[in-house]
């Protein structure tokens, strides 16, 4: 086994998650301490700055630095961890187009931490035909097995849906061997998630959030602007497939006509009619939803899932899983995959033509 550091910097760009795992790449043999380090005002600001940026826009170097930086001062408080998983901070995603980008270099990561570490996790996939994203449902199978030998859950399929900056939903299958294999995972991203949220709050009232969906619940949503966003292409896709995060700038555009608890509210049903759209492309035999990110703290947004779903829809914490640093630990797990050559993404969970394992791994030295 080995004792690997995940970190996840999100695009909701709130901060550096990072956490210990014990694994040999395969199951997880135990989960360790874990820390977040929040940007500042200013960092934040320099990273939205960038977003939607390419590796050859201006604005990049600085991002990448501040990136690279923030990740190695909290990288340092893990003497212990044998090896870093460092996604780096998305800025673009056009799997079509352009490609991925994320900005950070897990190199230079290495030599200021004077430790291996695995990086770039998406381009392999999209090079080889795949969406690249979303990228944690191979860890959400391996957590639904370590559920299932701890006694936290059957041993039946369940979906995890992480509502981070977008989000995603991984339907699983422990019973099967491995990630892998035909019928274990299937996965997409549903839709945005707390990105459109997180900027209104910036926009209108200097806030980097709306604590607890407090404003949300007391606005009321535009039922026009949400069968309007849900008529969207994206919804009648099916899976796999991906989203940049700024893909549906034209809902922002729509509730900024709102008063701010009304927009707030528009903006939490519409991750909720997405999640809802999505469910038609998982198998059947679903019965719970596992929320995981930042999403699953917004009360507004669970009531809503609850509601849309009609399935039980419960925080990960449930089965015994940290929902805040379930994707930093899955970059941990994802790390010792990648030296060891196993695949991290597959035909079910990115569309790529058969099991790909991606990512580079720098040394020190």
């Amino acid at each position: 086994m080995i004792r690997a550091l995940g970190m996840m910097s999100g695009t909701s760009l709130d901060g550096v998650d990072a956490a210990m795992i014990e694994t040999d790449g395969e199951r997880i043999a135990a989960f360790g301490d874990s820390a977040f380090r929040a940007f500042s005002d200013n960092e934040a600001a320099v990273l939205y700055a960038a977003l939607g940026s390419w590796q050859d826009a201006p604005c990049v170097p600085e991002a990448a630095k501040l990136v690279e930086d923030s990740h190695a001062a909290l990288a340092r408080q893990f003497p212990q961890a044998q090896v870093v998983g460092f996604h780096g901070q998305t800025l673009a995603h056009d799997p079509r187009g352009r490609g991925t980008h994320q900005a950070g270099s897990g190199a230079d990561l290495a030599r200021a931490i004077d430790r291996p570490v695995v990086w770039d996790f998406r381009s392999e996939d999209v090079r080889q035909g795949g969406e690249g994203a979303p990228l944690v449902p191979f860890f959400h199978w391996a957590c639904a097995e370590w559920a299932v030998g701890q006694g936290h859950l059957p041993s039946a399929p369940v979906a995890f849906l992480n509502l981070g900056g977008v989000g995603n939903i991984s339907w699983v299958d422990p019973r099967r061997t491995a990630p892998e294999d035909d019928g274990a995972c299937i996965a997409f991203d549903t839709g945005p998630a707390n990105a459109p949220l997180n900027d209104l709050m910036r926009r209108r009232l200097h806030r980097t959030r709306d604590e607890g969906g407090a404003l949300a619940a007391s606005g009321r949503s535009d039922a026009a602007i949400i069968a309007d966003f849900l008529s969207h292409p994206y919804f009648a896709r099916p899976a796999p497939k991906s989203l940049d995060r700024d893909q549906f700038a034209d809902l922002i555009r729509a509730v900024e006509g709102l008063d701010v608890a009304d927009a707030a509210a528009t903006l939490v049903a519409a991750v909720s009619g997405s999640v809802a759209a999505g469910m038609r492309w998982l198998p059947g035999g679903c019965s719970q939803v596992l929320v995981c990110g930042g999403g699953r703290h917004n009360a507004a947004m669970m009531d809503a899932l609850r509601r849309d779903l009609g399935i039980p829809v419960l925080p990960i914490e449930t089965i015994g899983l940290d929902g805040d640093m379930l994707e930093a630990q899955a970059f941990g797990w994802m790390a010792v995959r990648v030296m060891r050559g196993l695949p991290i993404s597959g035909p079910m969970t990115t569309g790529v033509p058969a099991p790909v394992c991606g990512g580079r791994i720098s040394h020190p030295r």
